[in-house]
């Protein structure tokens, strides 16, 4: 039997499977052994492989956004009308069979967007080239799920699920689970908070699924079996994403004000480029980048050309090594002047956290 026929298998058992505290332990059991065969259909033994031709674009920018949607959702209008990049657009499915580089500036930082060929029902299991794209797709910064506005909303759904399928979490942190392997002393498992689904027992069975006998589990939150199967796996990717429900020209004001409220979404028309500020607006605040002003001695701020860090990497130390990998080496102090500081400016060392638009002066040792 090979690792679809498992996969599929495997689902239909958890779908006849009821939910509840006796069947905890079995329902975890078929999620790991899901996770073990999805991993194998991600990574095949033996290496090798790649994104596939027409897929590995190098990263370039500050930033890299990647587009994802169904066929003819509007991926390649947007693209085009964001970057003023030619992607080929036609009124039939399947027409970027390629991944399409564009770049944009915005507030001084310069962002890829990567418009990915339009992936289908089935893509987490081989089908189409929903393996490459969705490969492609975990290198992102930003993930952007286009929609068609006048297409049921359970596109949304199927695109999440297999984006998950593929080890992506969109909008998520990490578990707040540790995890420590040990060479003895069987499982101790720690709860911080009360927990609603994982027990000692369920514990065990999962990572007995993983032939993992003497380990460390500490619960710092009420956590999921997925959760925990997560943390075991180490291969995920957490993305946070914006849900682009595109062609709104063709709905009413009363229809768009409900989508308005649906989380982590902007409504759009990439064909009339409307509500494209909004968007961009939402990339930045969801991309979190951080732009330090540089200010050589005896002259003014360069504002043209801000150094652009990425969210929590905005220390001194980060912002030097982007300059050049020899500062670090002459370096004796920084000045700063801006919202981290109290002072204007004030003399800071290499560990110091700096703000989005702080300026900074590098002062080397003599």
């Amino acid at each position: 039997m090979g690792i679809l026929e498992k996969i599929a298998e495997i689902e239909a058992e958890m779908n006849r499977t009821q939910k509840n505290k006796a069947t905890m332990g079995h329902l975890g059991l078929l999620k790991a052994r899901l996770a073990k065969l999805r991993r194998e259909l991600i990574e095949p033994k033996g290496g090798g492989g790649g994104a596939g031709e027409g897929f590995d674009v190098a990263k370039t920018g500050d930033a890299r956004i990647g587009f994802v949607g169904f066929p003819s959702v509007g991926k390649s209008t947007l693209l085009s009308n964001l970057a003023g990049v030619y992607s080929e657009v036609a009124a039939y499915e399947f027409t970027t069979l390629t991944t399409v580089p564009g770049v944009i500036r915005y507030k001084g930082a310069k962002v890829q967007l990567l418009d990915l060929p339009g992936i289908i029902e089935g893509a987490k299991d081989g089908k189409g080239r929903g393996k490459q794209v969705i490969a492609v797709a975990r290198t992102a910064g930003l993930i952007f799920i286009v929609l068609d506005v006048l297409k049921p909303l359970q596109h949304k759904n199927l695109i999440e699920k297999e984006l998950e399928g593929f080890g992506i979490r969109l909008n998520k942190e990490p578990p707040q689970i540790g995890f420590k392997r040990k060479d003895k002393g069987g499982i101790n498992l720690q709860t911080l908070v009360t927990q609603s689904e994982l027990d000692l027992d369920l514990v065990k069975t999962i990572l007995n699924e993983y032939k993992i006998h003497n380990a460390d589990i500490v619960l710092r939150v009420d956590s999921t079996s997925e959760e925990l199967i997560d943390m075991i796996e180490g291969n995920r990717v957490y993305i946070p994403c914006i849900y682009l429900l595109n062609k709104i020209d063709q709905i009413s004001i009363e229809e768009l004000e409900v989508i308005y409220k649906i989380p982590h979404c902007v409504p759009i028309s990439a064909h009339h480029k409307w509500n494209f500020d909004d968007l961009l607006e939402k990339m930045w605040n969801y991309l979190g980048l951080t732009r330090i002003y540089t200010k050589p001695k005896g002259q003014l701020p360069d504002y043209t050309s801000p150094v652009v860090l990425k969210d929590g990497k905005s220390s001194i130390e980060e912002f030097a090594n982007k300059l050049h990998r020899s500062l670090l080496k002459e370096f004796k102090y920084a000045l700063v002047w801006g919202s981290s500081v109290r002072h204007q400016p004030q003399k800071v060392g290499k560990d110091h956290i700096l703000n989005d638009e702080d300026v900074v002066q590098i002062v080397k040792k003599v």
